[in-house]
């Protein structure tokens, strides 16, 4: 039978006795003003104080999870929920849950994700530190931006709702604080609607610290974002890399290049013949990356990915890498040939290192790309 419940509100709860009965109080208080069909979850994730007593108390439902993690908390209360949609918020009453119907109306138009926007909505003195407010969110919120293509002001909002079918879609993997960037992510890469709203950020109502640490859980984001957009972390710098290393080798194999006073001869044409070497290992990170992360279900499958296994085949890799290495072989004989033309006396090392030079790289290429193409192929055996 289809649940009568239409909204589950979500709060994850570590030692939260200060704060969790007026939270909970007014999430009812929501409920009822406003005739929502609704339960009040208190995902608790190994409480020692009075928070479960508490919660028991004000009848709302407590999902015991075991596994440490702010994402952990929050996905054993969600596949708890009951309701069509869901709104998760802290349980420090940093957010008014008598103020959710915004969400609500959004979820009702049909949309899958709706985040609350703490800038827009505005932020009460003391609610937010200074580094999170002026460097750490806007920042990452700008990198998932750049990253992901996601017109959301806020990433790191912690009040936001969402259909129960969305959330079963983003198979969010993730436990801890990045969890709320996977979610965002996730729901981007699956297709699903998003919008925002403006919500207001008060100062939590807490005497301790909050779980929240700074520097580490700001880098577990930042990994996050980069680790689920290999094309910025690996692709484009592999491209950049590659088009200046060729685009000046080239030159510097024809002739020595004079800019002022300085003239760059050989020495760095090893330097340029290594930034294609160096843009070759980004390209080949790029590429199992994405296909670990999708074979792995941390990132959704798409039909460039499908195609990815008939452009880069293990035949046509182990072809182009033996050219390559023929190449190799082949300039170094040119090479060998020169020297035995002088009995094997001294050398123009500017002349020979023209010949040396791209043959010992396109060797080292050639045999990069046949090694690529094995593992290439094993990873996608399935395919």
């Amino acid at each position: 039978m289809e649940s009568k419940i239409e909204l589950s509100i979500v709060m994850p709860c570590l030692n939260e006795e200060e704060t969790l009965a007026i939270c909970i109080s007014k999430a009812q208080g929501f409920l009822s003003s406003n005739n929502v069909s609704g339960e009040i979850i208190i995902a608790d994730n190994g409480s020692t104080d009075n928070s479960i007593a508490i919660a028991k108390e004000l009848n709302a439902t407590v999902v015991h999870v075991k596994e440490k993690g702010y994402g952990n908390a929050l996905k054993g209360g969600i596949k708890s929920a009951q309701g069509k949609y869901i709104i998760m918020a802290d349980a420090d009453d940093s957010y008014d849950f008598k103020s959710l119907m915004p969400f609500l109306i959004k979820l009702r138009e049909g949309f899958d994700l709706v985040m609350g926007n703490r800038f827009k909505g505005g932020i009460k003195k003391g609610a937010m530190p200074f580094l999170h407010r002026y460097l750490g969110n806007p920042v990452l919120s700008f990198i998932g931006r750049l990253f992901f293509k996601i017109k959301i002001g806020d990433f790191h909002c912690g009040l936001r709702g969402f259909s129960k079918e969305a959330f079963n879609k983003m198979k969010l993997k993730t436990t801890g604080m990045e969890f709320a960037s996977e979610m965002i992510v996730k729901s981007k890469l699956n297709n699903l609607s998003i919008t925002e709203v403006p919500t207001i950020l008060h100062k939590d109502g807490r005497t301790r610290p909050p779980h929240l640490n700074t520097w580490p859980d700001g880098w577990r984001h930042l990994r996050f974002l980069t680790l689920y957009s290999p094309k910025w972390l690996f692709l484009y710098p592999s491209l950049l890399l590659m088009i200046i290393g060729a685009i000046t080798s080239i030159a510097l194999i024809i002739k020595p290049i004079s800019v002022g006073n300085i003239t760059l001869d050989v020495h760095t044409l090893l330097y340029t013949a290594s930034m294609i070497l160096i843009g070759f290992q980004f390209f080949v990170f790029y590429a199992l990356t994405k296909v670990f992360a999708v074979e792995n279900e941390l990132l959704p499958k798409s039909n460039r990915y499908q195609s990815l296994f008939k452009h880069i085949t293990l035949e046509k890799g182990l072809v182009f890498g033996f050219l390559l290495v023929l190449i190799g072989v082949i300039l170094s004989v040119k090479g060998f040939s020169d020297w035995n033309v002088t009995n094997f006396g001294n050398l123009n090392p500017s002349n020979t290192l023209r010949i040396i030079i791209p043959a010992v790289f396109t060797m080292l290429l050639g045999i990069q790309v046949i090694l690529f193409s094995l593992f290439f192929s094993i990873l996608g055996l399935k395919k």
